[in-house]
């Protein structure tokens, strides 16, 4: 006999037992690698959440966003609720450090109220709600917490890479991007040339990509007060899986970019003793056998694919079918992000053509998913991984030949990139159409002949 709270819930609804496995399956996830970060002496990523609570967060504007997510299923007025309390919250705790005389660093000193009202939204579902409703209010909060939880998961991930693989492939990568031009060699001095207010709006850009990737997932999402559901697909579940997909690739093939291998470091790792010479953005690398290159134990292995550029991706791809200044939002996010990962070297360019055949795979394969596989589906997926997989064989394996043919491998990858967004435009704009009604004809009625 059926419990009678699993009856409240609606357990036996499909998609609700699909919400329920899917929470198993990420809160398995976060232990395996708050497990895997302790082997390694670090917090993992559970850890590192449950001191927000209380001591200064990372990131103000995240936790804030994450808030923003969850009351898109709360009505006006118990947004407005929502919102004073997160920052009385913030208030109340920026007051009692300020007697302390504890001092923020390293992190915001605001952001632990939104943090609060979320946990207190999911536990008002558990307590306070039944049915639908629970299941909607539950969504929502764990939404936010999703959206929070994913970047101390890429956290926790980023230094695993650092410690499970000493040696990095920057050298096949920076060899075989002279397919490309070395792009980012040509843009890191065109952003210096552009002084410091240049610098500036691109690192605030760069920093602050999951904040935009908000403002156009609060658009779509607009319509689940009044609603009550949610739509099938909207911007956070791909940006999410990008952001869970993307570390394991690292693990496969590790690259800190030309900052490190080829410069002086950033974000206080690596330095001029762990590169191989001091090139990075003024002399493009040598053409030569390329080899592993043994790196520091911190910085992380995180280039291939670039994740700044899928995410900047798919929050361009959502925009389209914003208004006019959401579109334009989209666009320059896209364009600033694109500068940014190169102008700072954080980058090469065969990243980037990887990072958006990725974002355009998976976001793929979640729109296949959720109006069932079909051979257009299946053959977009196939294509995309069968691209992404070559772009990465042949930085490993043909690198050397790529430096030294560039008029052949340089419009190679662009191409089959662009196939890869051809195919994504051509087989969407179809699954959009509406389907061709098929005229029903009806046999003739017999007609009586006179007697």
């Amino acid at each position: 006999m059926p419990s009678p709270i699993l009856s409240r819930i609606g357990w036996h609804r499909p998609r609700v037992r699909l919400w329920a496995g899917a929470g198993v399956v990420t809160l398995g996830f976060l232990i395996a690698l708050e497990v895997a970060a302790r082997r390694y002496g670090l917090p993992g990523p559970i850890t590192n959440q449950a001191k927000e609570v209380v001591f200064a967060p990372a990131s103000g504007p995240l936790l804030y966003a994450g808030l923003a997510l969850t009351m898109v299923v709360l009505t006006w007025r118990q947004r407005f609720v929502a919102l004073v309390a997160a920052l009385g919250i913030d208030a109340a705790v920026a007051l009692v450090r300020w007697l302390a005389d504890a001092t923020v660093t390293g992190g915001h000193a605001f952001g632990n109220g939104a943090l609060w009202v979320v946990l207190g939204c999911a536990v008002t579902a558990l307590t306070r709600r039944t049915g639908a409703e629970r299941i909607l209010l539950l969504k929502g909060a764990g939404l936010g917490l999703l959206l929070v939880a994913g970047r101390k998961t890429g956290d926790a991930w980023l230094l695993i890479t650092a410690k499970a693989h000493p040696a990095v492939l920057d050298p096949y990568v920076a060899v075989a991007d002279h397919a490309l031009g070395n792009p980012s060699w040509l843009v890191g001095r065109a952003v210096r040339a552009s002084g410091p207010v240049g610098a500036h709006l691109l690192d605030w850009v760069y920093a602050q990509l999951a904040v935009a990737a908000v403002v156009v997932a609060l658009y779509q999402l607009r319509h689940v007060s009044a609603e009550r559901r949610f739509p099938k697909h909207h911007l956070v579940r791909t940006f999410l899986l990008i952001g869970l997909l993307g570390p394991g690739i690292y693990m496969i093939f590790p690259v800190v970019g030309p900052i490190f291998t080829y410069g002086a470091g950033a974000f206080g790792t690596g330095g001029e003793q762990w590169a191989i010479a001091p090139l990075w953005p003024d002399t493009l690398p040598p053409i030569g056998p390329p080899k592993p290159w043994t790196y520091d134990g911190i910085t992380p292995r995180n280039c291939m694919p670039s994740l700044h550029t899928a995410w900047a991706t798919v929050i361009f791809l959502h925009s389209r079918k914003g208004p006019r200044v959401l579109r334009f939002a989209g666009t320059f996010w896209l364009v600033a992000t694109l500068t940014a990962t190169l102008g700072f070297g954080y980058h090469y360019g065969i990243d980037l053509v990887a990072g958006v055949v990725f974002a355009v795979t998976v976001e793929a394969g979640l729109r296949s998913f959720d109006r069932g596989w079909d051979r257009a589906g299946l053959r977009l997926v196939a294509h995309g991984v069968v691209v992404f997989a070559a772009v990465l064989a042949a930085s490993r394996y043909l690198s050397v030949d790529m430096a030294r043919h560039p008029l052949v491998f340089g419009p190679l990858l662009l191409l089959a990139m662009a196939s890869v967004l051809h195919g994504y435009a051509r087989t969407t704009k179809r699954w959009a159409e509406p389907e061709p009604r098929t005229a029903v004809t009806r046999p003739p009625e017999p007609r009586l002949e006179a007697a």
